[in-house]
């Protein structure tokens, strides 16, 4: 078994090194997608556009972005996958061979485990929702029948398709370029988040669910985390076995983020959960959502769009790992609830002032 991950990651470091010999002019693309992967924008782009366009999507749109990077999070705590950036320089596959030489980018020194790659299950589970959301919407709109009709439905899902995979293709490109991931990681990545996605497809509940529901799972998720950390700890165990080899092999200790550790990762992603909640069933969404106009629409997607980039340039402080955790949580559970509640009732409330005074 060891000699067969031995020779998956040995094909996978080549392939890094092939990509950044053969493209490096490519790599201000390839650090950009890793960018643009992240799930950060589901949360401050997708979400603010999708929850005020048809609610329904955004919803799903974070239930399938938290629970598939929680399971991510759990994957990753049981796989113990290495990362090629730091297994090029441990491992003794290398002993009777030169040791390829890979380089370091900003985004590279991610201090989980690798398998499966976060990066790819986030994408695929983010895009495979959108695309499958507004097919089920232009279909739902469509008169059948007509063969032109069924034409613009086969262009419109194969045009569709096409982009979710160039998205998927160019996503595992760039985590294997910088040295991130491993071939095979970023493949499991799109697999299980397409699995994800597709289970949320068949569930209902999500767009119902009460406050209590949203704070028991967002208990039971964290709960469950932190006693499985704990169990796995007792048995002797380390869970944070990466982040020494993060800080040991990155070439640059600016490049080691607090906020790539696994617990981060769990605290945002249950904020972000448990803001929703909030959001949805806050007083002041129940007041805003009888509006439907198109002027109130375009107003909360350009009021969320802008101050949700602002409010993302506030970085936690990373001196004190609890406190940074918290702020983390905190900041995660703000932007639904601005998004989803405060922002359409100003919108709605300054629109009304205005209609007021127009009269």
């Amino acid at each position: 078994m060891n000699a067969l991950m031995d020779a998956m990651q040995g094909f996978g470091v080549s392939t890094t090194h092939y990509l950044q010999t053969n493209y490096q002019d490519a790599q201000g693309l390839f650090l950009w997608v890793s960018w643009a992967a992240d799930l950060r924008n589901t949360f401050f782009i997708f979400f603010p556009l999708w929850i005020h366009l048809r609610a329904s999507v955004g919803i799903k749109l974070i239930w399938v972005a938290v629970i598939g990077d929680w399971l991510n999070l759990v994957f990753k705590w049981i796989l113990f996958g290495e990362r090629p950036y730091w297994w090029v320089h441990e491992t003794p596959y290398y002993a009777n061979s030169v040791r390829p030489h890979i380089e370091q980018y900003p985004m590279t020194c991610e201090t989980g485990p690798g398998s499966p790659s976060g990066h790819a299950m986030g994408a695929a589970g983010v895009y495979y929702t959108l695309v499958t959301s507004i097919l089920a919407i232009m279909t739902s709109k469509k008169k059948y029948g007509s063969k032109k009709s069924t034409n613009k439905q086969w262009y419109l899902k194969a045009g569709l398709w096409t982009l979710f995979w160039g998205v998927q293709v160019c996503v595992c490109l760039s985590r294997v370029f910088i040295a991130a991931h491993f071939p095979h990681q970023v493949i499991a990545g799109v697999i299980t988040g397409m699995i994800v996605a597709e289970a949320f497809n068949r569930i209902q509940w999500i767009y119902s669910a009460s406050m209590k529901k949203y704070f028991y799972t967002t208990l039971f998720l964290t709960s469950f985390a932190v006693c499985f950390y704990l169990l796995l700890k007792a048995l002797g165990v380390d869970l944070l076995w990466t982040l020494e080899k993060a800080q040991k092999w990155c070439v640059r200790a600016e490049w080691v983020h607090l906020d790539t550790t696994p617990f981060a990762s769990l605290l945002r992603n249950m904020g972000t959960l448990f803001g929703l909640g909030l959001g949805l069933h806050s007083p002041l969404y129940t007041e805003t959502k009888k509006s439907s106009s198109k002027l109130v629409k375009a107003g909360c997607i350009i009021s969320s769009l802008v101050l949700l980039h602002l409010f993302d340039s506030f970085k936690p402080p990373t001196h004190t790992a609890a406190l940074f955790y918290l702020l983390s949580f905190c900041k995660s559970a703000t932007v639904p609830l601005v998004t989803v509640s405060i922002i359409p009732y100003c919108v709605n409330g300054a629109l009304s002032l205005q209609n007021k005074k127009g009269v």
